[in-house]
Protein backbone atom coordinates (compact mmCIF):
# COMPACT_ATOMS: atom_id res chain seq x y z
CA UNK A 1 0.00 0.00 0.00
CA UNK A 2 1.31 3.41 -0.85
CA UNK A 3 0.87 6.21 1.65
CA UNK A 4 2.24 9.66 2.32
CA UNK A 5 3.83 10.52 5.65
CA UNK A 6 4.98 13.85 7.02
CA UNK A 7 8.17 13.02 8.94
CA UNK A 8 10.78 15.12 10.70
CA UNK A 9 13.63 15.90 8.27
CA UNK A 10 16.41 15.01 10.74
CA UNK A 11 14.70 11.75 11.64
CA UNK A 12 14.46 10.77 7.98
CA UNK A 13 18.14 11.58 7.41
CA UNK A 14 19.14 9.40 10.35
CA UNK A 15 16.80 6.62 9.25
CA UNK A 16 18.15 6.66 5.69
CA UNK A 17 21.72 6.49 6.95
CA UNK A 18 20.84 3.61 9.28
CA UNK A 19 18.98 1.77 6.53
CA UNK A 20 21.99 2.16 4.21
CA UNK A 21 24.34 0.74 6.86
CA UNK A 22 21.98 -2.21 7.34
CA UNK A 23 21.61 -2.60 3.55
CA UNK A 24 17.84 -2.15 3.77
CA UNK A 25 15.47 0.24 2.12
CA UNK A 26 13.90 3.02 4.15
CA UNK A 27 10.54 1.34 3.56
CA UNK A 28 11.83 -1.95 5.01
CA UNK A 29 13.21 -0.12 8.05
CA UNK A 30 9.91 1.68 8.69
CA UNK A 31 7.94 -1.57 8.26
CA UNK A 32 10.27 -3.35 10.70
CA UNK A 33 9.88 -0.58 13.25
CA UNK A 34 6.10 -0.63 12.98
CA UNK A 35 5.99 -4.41 13.31
CA UNK A 36 8.19 -4.37 16.40
CA UNK A 37 6.21 -1.59 18.03
CA UNK A 38 2.84 -3.17 17.32
CA UNK A 39 3.96 -6.65 18.34
CA UNK A 40 5.31 -5.38 21.66
CA UNK A 41 2.18 -3.39 22.40
CA UNK A 42 -0.30 -6.13 21.58
CA UNK A 43 1.70 -8.99 23.05
CA UNK A 44 2.08 -7.16 26.36
CA UNK A 45 -1.69 -6.96 26.65
CA UNK A 46 -2.47 -10.49 25.55
CA UNK A 47 0.12 -12.49 27.47
CA UNK A 48 -0.82 -13.60 30.95
CA UNK A 49 2.07 -13.80 33.36
CA UNK A 50 2.05 -15.99 36.45
CA UNK A 51 3.76 -14.11 39.23
CA UNK A 52 5.12 -15.99 42.20
CA UNK A 53 3.19 -15.39 45.41
CA UNK A 54 4.68 -16.00 48.85
CA UNK A 55 2.14 -17.72 51.02
CA UNK A 56 4.49 -18.59 53.89
CA UNK A 57 3.87 -17.34 57.27
CA UNK A 58 6.51 -16.45 59.83
CA UNK A 59 6.89 -12.79 58.97
CA UNK A 60 9.74 -10.70 60.36
CA UNK A 61 12.30 -12.13 62.73
CA UNK A 62 12.04 -11.16 66.39
CA UNK A 63 13.35 -7.67 67.11
CA UNK A 64 12.80 -6.27 63.61
CA UNK A 65 10.42 -3.35 63.29
CA UNK A 66 8.69 -3.67 59.87
CA UNK A 67 7.89 0.04 59.98
CA UNK A 68 11.56 1.01 60.24
CA UNK A 69 13.83 0.85 57.22
CA UNK A 70 16.84 1.21 59.52
CA UNK A 71 15.75 -1.85 61.50
CA UNK A 72 15.39 -3.89 58.30
CA UNK A 73 18.73 -2.68 56.89
CA UNK A 74 20.50 -3.47 60.15
CA UNK A 75 18.98 -6.96 60.22
CA UNK A 76 20.06 -7.56 56.62
CA UNK A 77 23.63 -6.52 57.53
CA UNK A 78 23.55 -8.94 60.47
CA UNK A 79 22.34 -11.81 58.29
CA UNK A 80 19.11 -12.18 60.27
Amino acid sequence: MKTTLDLDDELVKRAKAYAARERKSLTALIEEGLRLRLRRRFSARSEAVDLPVFRGGRGFAAGIDPGSNRSIYDAADDGA
